[in-house]
């Protein structure tokens, strides 16, 4: 039977409102159904990172070789690394995340001269972290396609651009050196969001670290501190298949 002209409005109007209710809000499509099955999954991360340190000066320091101040100043940096994940239940899992760190931070002295004024010198310290965190993810249950967790563990690292053993003859050119090995204590929180192809996860973490790094040489740069111990804030970024 054909339809007339003018009823065929009526009949797409009767075609999206059939839809509408097929479609309607509520019903959402999960993602991964079986990510959570695997035992093991992977992925890589993208991290930006600010560093600092837990600076403690000795008690002399206000009275030795006329140092006024010593302060240290938080630089940006980032993080490439990839992700292993054991899964032990759907809500606990064990990651391992080698890591290429890029870090920098400045020492600011401040000292008296001679003739009653001051000099003032800046200490870049660069390190490059090859980091081995082993981790601990607690993580809620999905709700749809959205899962908030909790993270905490320890990590080591190696810094392969450490200046450890350079000869500061040039006072204008010493360098504060740092131990060529740290470990660090790490927690923080973050999302995961499943997506059609992959898992995206979003994270903030902070790393506290434990030893004292600073390498006492006798310069003026480095006795007044009794002790340097890294300090780090992390936004990452996982992509896990």
């Amino acid at each position: 039977m054909r339809l007339p002209a003018r009823s065929l409005p009526l009949v797409t109007a009767l075609f999206l409102l059939s839809t509408a209710q097929a479609q309607r809000p509520g019903v959402k499509v999960e993602n991964l159904p079986n990510f959570d099955l695997r035992t093991f999954h992977f992925g890589f991360l993208l991290s930006y990172n600010t560093s600092d340190f837990f600076m403690t000066l000795k008690p002399s320091a206000p009275f030795a070789d006329s140092v006024l101040v010593i302060d240290h100043v938080k630089q940006p940096g980032f993080n490439l690394g990839i992700v292993a994940s054991l899964n032990m239940t759907n809500n606990l899992s064990l990651r391992f995340l080698p890591t290429l760190a890029f870090e920098d931070r400045i020492l600011k002295y401040s000292f008296r001269k001679a003739d009653g004024k001051t000099a003032n010198f800046q200490k870049p310290i660069e390190s490059t972290y090859l980091e081995f965190p082993l981790l601990l993810k607690f993580r809620s249950d999905r709700i749809n396609n959205f899962a908030v967790y909790l993270i905490g563990g320890g990590k080591f690292g190696i810094d392969m651009a450490s200046k450890k053993d350079v000869d500061n003859a040039l006072d204008e050119d010493v360098v504060v050196k740092l131990d060529k090995y740290d470990y660090s204590a790490e927690v923080g929180g973050g999302i995961d969001m499943f997506l059609p192809y992959f898992k995206f996860g979003i994270e903030l973490k902070t790393g506290i670290g434990i030893p004292n790094v600073l390498v006492d040489d006798g310069s003026r740069f480095s006795t007044p501190i009794r002790s340097l111990r890294t300090k780090t804030y992390v936004l990452t970024f996982t992509f896990e298949g």
